[in-house]
């Protein structure tokens, strides 16, 4: 039996990208630069909003005083912005509901800074009153590093064995690997089967309640 699941949050829990790409296209439009579709900043999220910010730039702007300026506008504008649009992916309520019912421990850990992560937690998630919710910043590194992880199980007092990772990117599958967790892909997020399956993803479901089989 397992006794709790570590979630991904954007792309498996919340539907976000339409505040990510409204708040770049903003910022991006005001600096009279090229801005891009849902579908193309699709391929921009995973790494964090600083790699986000890297990928929409392009060549337009190297690294330096005029690239931080452009992301601390993105963060200022994001944070304002963060939950306009994003919600729960459809059947994730329900999941979050049964999980909780059976005494499971939840958390999620994140690769948007952590005052965000924990803005769109409190928004979107305070119904299910995780266990814990972290996100990049201080000592904790972006996935697929394992110290946020590592950090969240010995906080919980869980061990390795009895934790589902859930995520939706070859990152997610990849901080599975290095943590040695079990990494389940979900494919109703921001990537593909084949990436998820290309980074060694031990199960992939299509719906939130196949999750529930792995327990």
């Amino acid at each position: 039996m397992k006794k709790g699941l570590v979630f991904d949050l954007d792309g498996t829990l919340v539907y976000s990208i339409e505040d990510i790409a409204d708040s770049m296209n903003k910022v991006l439009e005001a600096h009279n630069l090229k801005t891009y579709d849902y579908e193309t900043y699709k391929v921009f999220v995973g790494n964090g909003l600083r790699k986000l910010c890297e990928r929409a730039l392009g060549d337009a702007y190297q690294k330096g005083e005029k690239f931080e300026a452009i992301f601390e506008e993105l963060m200022n504008t994001y944070a304002d912005n963060c939950v306009n649009k994003s919600c729960l992916y459809p059947g994730i309520s329900d999941l979050l509901t049964s999980l909780k019912d059976k005494g499971l421990k939840l958390a999620v850990l994140s690769n948007k800074t952590n005052r965000l992560t924990q803005k769109v937690g409190a928004s979107l998630l305070k119904e299910w009153k995780f266990d814990f919710i972290l996100g990049e910043g201080g000592d904790i590194p972006r996935k697929p590093e394992t110290k946020g992880v590592e950090h969240i199980l010995s906080s919980l007092d869980l061990k390795k064995d009895e934790v589902l990772y859930i995520g939706d990117s070859g990152v997610d599958m990849q901080t599975a690997e290095n943590a040695n967790l079990f990494g389940i892909g979900v494919t109703w997020g921001f990537r593909s089967r084949e990436e998820l399956a290309e980074n060694n993803a031990k199960a992939i479901v299509d719906k939130p309640e196949e999750i529930l089989k792995y327990l």
